[in-house]
Protein backbone atom coordinates (compact mmCIF):
# COMPACT_ATOMS: atom_id res chain seq x y z
CA UNK A 1 0.00 0.00 0.00
CA UNK A 2 1.11 3.69 -0.43
CA UNK A 3 1.44 5.99 2.40
CA UNK A 4 -1.60 7.93 0.76
CA UNK A 5 -3.76 4.73 0.81
CA UNK A 6 -3.06 4.23 4.60
CA UNK A 7 -3.81 7.56 5.47
CA UNK A 8 -6.99 7.33 3.33
CA UNK A 9 -8.22 4.34 5.79
CA UNK A 10 -6.72 6.35 9.00
CA UNK A 11 -9.59 9.15 7.30
CA UNK A 12 -11.82 7.19 6.84
CA UNK A 13 -12.12 5.96 10.41
CA UNK A 14 -11.67 9.30 12.42
CA UNK A 15 -14.69 10.81 10.01
CA UNK A 16 -16.64 7.90 11.39
CA UNK A 17 -17.47 7.22 7.56
CA UNK A 18 -15.95 3.41 8.16
CA UNK A 19 -17.87 1.33 10.98
CA UNK A 20 -17.53 -1.45 12.38
CA UNK A 21 -19.65 -3.24 14.40
CA UNK A 22 -23.21 -4.65 13.18
CA UNK A 23 -25.48 -3.17 10.60
CA UNK A 24 -28.15 -4.11 7.92
CA UNK A 25 -27.20 -3.41 4.48
CA UNK A 26 -29.99 -2.12 2.23
CA UNK A 27 -29.58 -5.97 0.21
CA UNK A 28 -30.80 -7.42 3.98
CA UNK A 29 -27.34 -8.77 4.25
CA UNK A 30 -26.21 -8.49 8.03
CA UNK A 31 -22.69 -6.85 7.23
CA UNK A 32 -19.86 -6.13 10.54
CA UNK A 33 -18.99 -3.03 8.60
CA UNK A 34 -20.70 -0.20 7.33
CA UNK A 35 -19.56 3.01 5.06
CA UNK A 36 -21.40 6.28 4.92
CA UNK A 37 -19.81 8.91 2.65
CA UNK A 38 -22.08 11.35 3.57
CA UNK A 39 -19.97 11.75 6.81
CA UNK A 40 -17.52 14.55 5.17
CA UNK A 41 -19.22 17.45 6.05
CA UNK A 42 -16.72 19.73 6.64
CA UNK A 43 -14.50 21.80 4.00
CA UNK A 44 -11.14 20.60 5.25
CA UNK A 45 -12.54 17.18 5.46
CA UNK A 46 -14.02 17.39 1.81
CA UNK A 47 -10.59 18.95 1.05
CA UNK A 48 -8.64 16.00 2.21
CA UNK A 49 -11.03 13.43 0.31
CA UNK A 50 -10.47 15.22 -2.98
CA UNK A 51 -7.02 14.45 -2.84
CA UNK A 52 -7.14 11.02 -1.83
CA UNK A 53 -9.26 10.54 -4.56
CA UNK A 54 -7.20 13.05 -6.96
CA UNK A 55 -4.28 10.61 -6.01
CA UNK A 56 -6.23 7.45 -6.89
CA UNK A 57 -7.43 8.52 -10.56
CA UNK A 58 -4.04 9.67 -11.27
CA UNK A 59 -2.09 6.37 -10.36
CA UNK A 60 -5.10 4.47 -12.42
CA UNK A 61 -5.51 6.86 -15.38
CA UNK A 62 -2.89 9.33 -15.49
CA UNK A 63 -3.53 12.70 -17.38
CA UNK A 64 -5.47 10.81 -20.20
CA UNK A 65 -9.29 12.53 -18.73
CA UNK A 66 -10.84 15.63 -19.43
CA UNK A 67 -13.98 15.54 -17.23
CA UNK A 68 -14.35 13.75 -14.14
CA UNK A 69 -18.18 12.81 -14.04
CA UNK A 70 -20.17 12.23 -10.20
CA UNK A 71 -23.58 10.63 -10.56
CA UNK A 72 -26.09 12.78 -8.43
CA UNK A 73 -26.44 12.92 -5.72
CA UNK A 74 -23.09 11.82 -3.53
CA UNK A 75 -20.64 12.13 -6.44
CA UNK A 76 -21.42 15.71 -6.87
CA UNK A 77 -19.60 16.83 -4.37
CA UNK A 78 -16.96 13.68 -4.69
CA UNK A 79 -16.47 15.50 -7.93
CA UNK A 80 -15.63 19.19 -7.10
CA UNK A 81 -13.92 18.15 -4.57
CA UNK A 82 -11.71 15.89 -6.85
CA UNK A 83 -11.30 18.55 -9.79
CA UNK A 84 -10.16 21.01 -7.87
CA UNK A 85 -7.25 18.52 -6.26
CA UNK A 86 -6.11 17.42 -9.17
CA UNK A 87 -5.72 20.93 -9.95
CA UNK A 88 -3.76 21.78 -6.98
CA UNK A 89 -1.69 18.15 -7.28
CA UNK A 90 -0.90 17.60 -11.21
CA UNK A 91 -1.71 21.25 -12.47
CA UNK A 92 -4.12 19.92 -14.89
CA UNK A 93 -7.51 21.14 -15.14
CA UNK A 94 -10.20 18.46 -15.36
CA UNK A 95 -13.95 19.68 -16.14
CA UNK A 96 -16.49 18.26 -13.63
CA UNK A 97 -19.91 17.47 -14.94
CA UNK A 98 -23.09 15.40 -12.69
CA UNK A 99 -26.45 14.59 -13.62
CA UNK A 100 -29.69 15.64 -12.34
CA UNK A 101 -32.06 13.49 -11.33
CA UNK A 102 -35.22 15.04 -13.13
CA UNK A 103 -34.64 17.12 -15.97
CA UNK A 104 -34.76 20.95 -16.11
CA UNK A 105 -36.64 22.36 -18.72
CA UNK A 106 -35.73 26.38 -18.35
CA UNK A 107 -32.51 28.58 -17.62
CA UNK A 108 -29.60 25.95 -16.98
CA UNK A 109 -31.87 23.26 -18.89
CA UNK A 110 -31.09 19.42 -19.39
CA UNK A 111 -30.22 17.01 -17.22
CA UNK A 112 -26.91 17.64 -16.97
CA UNK A 113 -24.52 20.65 -14.22
CA UNK A 114 -21.77 21.55 -14.57
CA UNK A 115 -19.55 21.37 -17.98
CA UNK A 116 -21.34 19.90 -21.38
CA UNK A 117 -19.63 16.80 -22.47
CA UNK A 118 -19.16 16.84 -25.83
CA UNK A 119 -17.52 14.64 -28.73
CA UNK A 120 -13.79 13.58 -27.86
CA UNK A 121 -14.39 14.34 -24.48
CA UNK A 122 -12.42 11.32 -22.42
CA UNK A 123 -14.48 10.96 -19.11
CA UNK A 124 -13.74 8.96 -15.56
CA UNK A 125 -16.45 8.53 -13.33
CA UNK A 126 -16.13 9.02 -9.56
CA UNK A 127 -18.56 7.43 -7.09
CA UNK A 128 -18.90 6.49 -3.23
CA UNK A 129 -18.83 2.66 -3.40
CA UNK A 130 -20.01 0.57 -5.81
CA UNK A 131 -22.14 -3.16 -4.21
CA UNK A 132 -24.28 -3.86 -7.42
CA UNK A 133 -23.36 -1.68 -10.48
CA UNK A 134 -27.28 -0.01 -10.58
CA UNK A 135 -25.84 3.08 -10.27
CA UNK A 136 -23.48 2.60 -13.65
CA UNK A 137 -26.73 1.23 -15.40
CA UNK A 138 -28.09 4.22 -14.94
CA UNK A 139 -25.21 6.43 -15.32
CA UNK A 140 -23.45 4.78 -18.66
CA UNK A 141 -26.48 5.49 -21.20
CA UNK A 142 -26.72 9.37 -19.89
CA UNK A 143 -22.70 9.85 -20.42
CA UNK A 144 -22.74 8.21 -24.31
CA UNK A 145 -25.95 9.94 -24.92
CA UNK A 146 -23.71 13.57 -25.19
CA UNK A 147 -21.94 12.19 -28.35
CA UNK A 148 -23.12 12.51 -31.17
CA UNK A 149 -22.30 8.81 -31.92
CA UNK A 150 -22.64 5.26 -29.14
CA UNK A 151 -18.07 5.91 -29.71
CA UNK A 152 -17.94 9.92 -29.66
CA UNK A 153 -17.40 9.91 -25.80
CA UNK A 154 -14.94 7.65 -24.20
CA UNK A 155 -15.38 6.20 -20.40
CA UNK A 156 -11.76 5.63 -19.23
CA UNK A 157 -13.09 4.11 -16.18
CA UNK A 158 -14.58 4.56 -12.91
CA UNK A 159 -12.96 5.22 -9.29
CA UNK A 160 -14.75 4.53 -5.95
CA UNK A 161 -13.42 4.83 -2.68
CA UNK A 162 -13.76 1.40 -1.28
CA UNK A 163 -13.96 -1.89 -3.30
CA UNK A 164 -16.44 -3.76 -0.45
CA UNK A 165 -14.76 -7.07 -2.29
CA UNK A 166 -18.37 -8.97 -1.86
CA UNK A 167 -20.38 -10.64 -4.91
CA UNK A 168 -22.18 -8.52 -6.88
CA UNK A 169 -25.19 -9.95 -9.01
CA UNK A 170 -23.30 -12.92 -10.08
CA UNK A 171 -20.34 -14.59 -8.61
CA UNK A 172 -18.10 -11.64 -9.03
CA UNK A 173 -17.05 -8.69 -6.86
CA UNK A 174 -19.31 -5.06 -8.57
CA UNK A 175 -16.47 -3.74 -10.22
CA UNK A 176 -15.55 -6.92 -11.86
CA UNK A 177 -18.91 -6.60 -13.14
CA UNK A 178 -18.81 -3.34 -14.20
CA UNK A 179 -15.44 -4.42 -15.99
CA UNK A 180 -16.97 -6.73 -17.60
CA UNK A 181 -19.96 -5.80 -18.95
CA UNK A 182 -19.17 -1.97 -19.96
CA UNK A 183 -15.68 -2.72 -20.98
CA UNK A 184 -13.21 0.02 -18.86
CA UNK A 185 -11.85 -0.32 -15.98
CA UNK A 186 -13.11 -0.19 -12.22
CA UNK A 187 -10.89 0.64 -9.68
CA UNK A 188 -10.73 1.69 -6.17
CA UNK A 189 -8.55 3.88 -3.56
CA UNK A 190 -8.38 1.03 -1.12
CA UNK A 191 -10.41 -2.57 -1.11
CA UNK A 192 -11.53 -3.92 2.18
CA UNK A 193 -8.38 -6.37 2.22
CA UNK A 194 -6.10 -3.64 2.29
CA UNK A 195 -8.52 -1.85 5.53
CA UNK A 196 -8.39 -5.07 7.26
CA UNK A 197 -4.39 -5.69 6.56
CA UNK A 198 -3.58 -2.51 7.69
CA UNK A 199 -6.03 -2.28 10.86
CA UNK A 200 -5.84 -5.69 12.39
CA UNK A 201 -3.63 -6.65 14.90
CA UNK A 202 -3.91 -10.12 16.20
CA UNK A 203 -4.97 -9.87 20.11
CA UNK A 204 -3.97 -6.04 20.37
CA UNK A 205 -7.16 -4.60 20.09
CA UNK A 206 -8.05 -1.60 18.10
CA UNK A 207 -10.32 -0.36 15.52
CA UNK A 208 -10.80 -4.27 14.33
CA UNK A 209 -10.83 -6.72 17.28
CA UNK A 210 -9.90 -10.05 17.27
CA UNK A 211 -14.10 -10.29 17.44
CA UNK A 212 -14.35 -7.84 14.61
CA UNK A 213 -11.99 -10.09 12.22
CA UNK A 214 -13.98 -13.39 12.92
CA UNK A 215 -17.20 -11.86 12.06
CA UNK A 216 -15.21 -10.39 8.82
CA UNK A 217 -14.53 -13.76 8.50
CA UNK A 218 -17.06 -15.19 8.25
CA UNK A 219 -19.16 -12.68 6.18
CA UNK A 220 -16.62 -13.06 3.14
CA UNK A 221 -16.99 -16.55 3.74
CA UNK A 222 -20.37 -16.06 2.74
CA UNK A 223 -20.79 -12.88 0.54
CA UNK A 224 -16.81 -12.58 -0.85
CA UNK A 225 -16.45 -12.35 -4.37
Amino acid sequence: MTDYQKEFIDFMVECRVLKFGEFTLKSGRKSPFFMNAGAYVTGSQLGRLGRYYASAIHDCYGDGFDVLFGPAYKGIPLSVATVIAYSELYGKEIRYCSNRKEVKDHGDAGILLGSPIKDGDRVVIIEDVTTSGKSIEETFPIIRAQGSSPDAVKIVGLMVSLNRMERGQGAKCALDEITDLYGFPARAIVSMKDVVEYLYRPGKGGVISDDIKERLDAYYAEYGA
